[in-house]
């Protein structure tokens, strides 16, 4: 059985964090604001899995209350959900994602993105697609105050 999911995460940017997208660490004046690194796209790339296969959001697996999950590399999150899939008979065919950030600019970095993400998922970096976008200065990312990420994932039952 084949099944869709999709995610969405937003974090604010401030002053004094790093920023993290897609599992690597991007120059930037500003980085991301969360409880863990903040990485906005390997978040939404977590609940697009966890929605695939029924199985709630990262929210309800990787509580912002619970201390153990402080300053935590998402890239540990992501790899906890690729085995919790596993676990409940599930392959990963590929992931769809968008960035919506007005600055810094994302393409020179989505090779090394999707580098970084794929043998997390155990698929090859051609089933990993990743986008970036503006939102042509309109809304929060438009007035750069945070980066937002969009993914889908299609999962197949093992």
């Amino acid at each position: 059985m084949t099944r869709i999911g999709m995610g969405f995460d937003v974090h604010r940017l401030v002053p004094d964090r790093p920023l993290w997208l897609g599992g690597i660490l991007i120059p930037h004046e500003l980085g991301l604001l969360g409880h863990s690194d903040a990485d906005v796209l390997i978040h939404a790339i977590c609940d697009a899995l966890l929605g695939a296969a029924a199985l709630g959001d990262i929210g309800r697996h990787f509580p912002d209350t619970d201390p153990a999950y402080a300053g935590i590399d998402s890239k540990l999150l992501l790899s906890h959900v690729v085995s919790l899939l596993a676990h409940h008979g599930y392959t990963i065919s590929n992931i769809d994602a968008t960035i919506c950030a007005e600055r810094p600019k994302i393409g020179p970095h989505i090779d090394h993105i999707k580098q970084t993400l794929a043998p997390l998922m155990n698929i090859p970096p051609t089933a990993v697609n990743v986008k970036a976008t503006t939102t042509e200065r309109l809304g929060f990312t438009g007035r750069e105050e945070g980066i937002a990420a969009y993914a889908v994932a299609l999962i197949n039952q093992a």
